[in-house]
This record gives C-alpha cells, structure tokens and sequence, in this order.
C-alpha cells in the first residue's frame, strides 16, 4: 500500500483533503502533518512513499521541507500543492519537486498526478532506479550553453524563436523548460512540447528565474571522467537524433513531438555519469570489451538501462507520457505496440540512423550499434525507406557541423 504524507499549516485544507480522499483510503494509507516540521518527524517514525506539501507556510516553507525529504529520503516523490499567487516561490521548489499541483485540485487532478509518480509501467518498477533519480537534483548542462542563455535573455532583441534554438541544443535545459510549462501552476490546459511554445508561456523574465536563480542548467563537472563518454559528443548525438525523428515522422504533429524526444532520449546517460559515474565506466567498459551494445550491459548490471533511467526522470517531472513512453523504449520498441511514422517507432529508428552515421564517421567502431529488428522493420514496412534515411541522416549531421554555434 502506497504511503503518502500530506503538509498544510491551514487545518481546513488537510480536514478537506482528508475528506475528499477518503475513498481512497483502501488503496493509499495517509497521514496528515500541520506543518513542515511535523512532517520531518512522522516521516522519521514511520517510511512514506510520497510528500505533498503546501508551499507557502510559516517557519518551515515547501521548497525548505522537499529539500530536507530530498537529501533525508531521496526515494520519496516530492510534490508541490499550491496556488496560482504563489508561482515566483514555487520557482524556488524547481530543483526539488518532481511535480508541481495548484488549489483547489480535485480528487482526480490529485489521483492521477500520484499515480503518474508511483505507478509507472512495470519496466520503471525498479529499486535501483528509484535510487539513482531520486538522488539527483537537476541535470548537467554544457557551460557554454549557460553562457549563450545568459546572453541571450540579456539582449532586449532576442526573441523567443532565438531563445528556443538555444534551449533546443540542451537536452537537459529542454527537459526542465517543458517541465515548468506543464506544470498546474500555468494552467495549460493541453500538454505542451514544442520549447518555441513552452518559452511564450514562460516569458523571458521566467525563464531567466530557472536558468539563472535555481541553477537548473549549471555546469556539468564530473568529479572524475569516465572513459569513452564525452558530454559534447552525446549532445551532438541528441541533436541529429532529434533531426531525424522529425524527419521519420512526417506528420506536423508528431514531427515536434519527435524532435523532443529525440532531443531527450538518452537523458539517462547524464543521470548515470552524475550520479553513478563508476558503475557508467563500468559499464561503457564492458560494452567495449565485449563489442556490444551498452543498454544491454547496463541491463546485466542492474537491470535497466539509461533509457529507463531518462524515462523515470521525465515522468517525475512531469513531461508528457508520450515522450516518456517515446525514451522508455528506444532500445526496445519490441514491447510496445508501434505504427509507423508514430513518436515510439520515429524516436527508435532516429537514435539507430544517428549511431550508424556516428559509425561511419569515426570508422572504428568501440560501442556496436545494435542492430535494427528485422521483425519490427518488416512489419512496419520501412526496409525500402533505410537508404533514404541514412542519406538524410548523412546530410543532417553535415548541417549541424555547418551551423556555427558562438
């Protein structure tokens, strides 16, 4: 049974929160705390499994409570219960909240945001992966990427179009901008993916809060490096598997969803080289050595992979479950039922033709492509298309070299 612990210093608000989840009373077991500090010694009697907290209270406020939970109980999902008046505070909760809920939030608004946090597909069902995320606080971003966002919030004559190609280049800027924008707090009433769009809802005077404030986008530093992983090449390989997975896809619509998964896919390896950089070098290692693909060694170490380490993330903070569900399964689309020219099966052959042009280029091949699903390429019917796309995906890469980039 799912433990959650409910924090507001108003007694009206828990007595309503009592009452309208009392249904629920079968399925969660619930404690109510009237204050952050209250809450810190319940949770140090007894385990929860989630937090939801108030963000405005006297003493002890939410984003001062998460953190203490954060670095007490790093497994336990942290959300933020708010109201609209208090979005500049709930700023101060980015770097600590997995998702953000706004007053009065309903019983099904309330329901689902819990079960999206602790009820993921039975392939994110893992201890290990609880771990490795719950522990982080934000992803690393590219210094210089910090530098061009810092400049360009700064001129009065960037606009959003400008800002977006920039947060476009980041995967870990991306992540946390879509994260914000579909949040309650902004009452969008449709999943928003396309960062163009998400950067008009922010504004810039936001955006310049998250990046520059709460030092999401900070500098990645590894305390040691790690053999055969390069920041600057995984972002080179996000960026024309994003190109491609627009390509492949076709459709308006899928197009820029594909663009930010593939954008996102391979989050997970940033999560990995932050917060196990060991067992990463272990594992880059071992694909080395036996010549074949990482995911599968990471799957013989712990049993995910960083595509499952990137999901997990992505659904703690909110991004919509298609892009989610998109990152899950790009080393494995043989789990999910596909169609062609949908997000799973465009994400999945975007990240195949970025690895084999990545291959080809270097020539000497460390870490094997793994090879396509005959099944999957049959069924879907995309055999005759390869040449085509790994031309595209040949050209894509060329204009990426060719676009300077300050």
């Amino acid at each position: 049974m799912i433990r959650i612990i409910f924090v507001d210093d108003e007694g009206r608000i828990l007595e309503g929160l009592q009452r309208m989840l009392r249904p629920q009373r079968h399925i969660w077991e619930m404690a109510f705390a009237p204050s952050g500090q209250a809450a810190l010694q319940m949770m140090e009697a007894a385990p929860f499994d989630v937090i939801v907290s108030d963000m405005r209270m006297p003493g002890m406020d939410g984003a001062t409570l998460l953190k203490a939970v954060r670095e007490k109980y790093p497994n336990v999902l942290r959300i933020i219960l708010s109201g609209y008046t208090e979005l500049e505070a709930a700023l101060n909760a980015v770097p600590v909240a997995h998702q953000f809920l706004v007053k009065p939030c309903d019983q099904d608004t309330l329901q689902y945001a819990i079960e999206r946090a602790t009820s993921l597909n039975s392939i994110l069902n893992n201890k290990r992966l609880e771990s490795i995320v719950g522990s982080m606080q934000q992803l690393p971003s590219l210094p210089k990427s910090c530098i061009e966002m810092r400049e360009a919030l700064a001129d009065p004559d960037s606009t959003s179009q400008s800002i977006a190609l920039l947060v476009e280049r980041d995967p870990a800027m991306s992540a946390k901008v879509l994260q914000l924008v579909n949040s309650a707090f902004f009452g969008v009433a449709r999943n928003i993916s396309d960062i163009n769009t998400a950067i008009t809802y922010l504004g810039k005077s936001i955006l310049e809060n998250l990046v520059l404030s709460v030092e999401i986008f900070r500098a990645f530093r590894p305390t040691k490096s790690i053999p055969g992983f390069s920041l600057e090449a995984l972002h080179a390989h996000a960026q024309l598997t994003a190109k491609m997975a627009g390509y492949v896809a076709g459709d308006n619509t899928v197009r820029r969803l594909g663009m930010i998964a593939g954008l996102l896919h391979d989050v997970g390896k940033l999560v990995l080289a932050e917060a196990t950089p060991e067992h990463f070098a272990r594992a880059i290692e071992g694909a080395r050595r036996e010549k074949r693909p990482l995911f599968e060694i990471e799957e013989e170490l712990t049993g995910v992979s960083h595509a499952e380490v990137g999901a997990y993330l992505l659904s703690m903070w909110g991004i919509p479950y298609v892009i989610v569900e998109a990152v899950a399964h790009h080393h494995h689309l043989e789990r999910v039922a596909c169609e062609k020219g949908d997000l799973l099966s465009s994400v999945y052959f975007a990240n195949w033709l970025a690895h084999d042009h990545e291959a080809g280029q270097f020539g000497v091949v460390t870490i094997p492509n793994a090879p396509l699903n005959p099944e999957i390429v049959a069924r879907l019917g995309v055999e005759d298309l390869l040449p085509d796309w790994r031309i595209e995906a040949r050209n894509a890469a060329q204009e990426m070299v060719a676009v300077p980039h300050g």
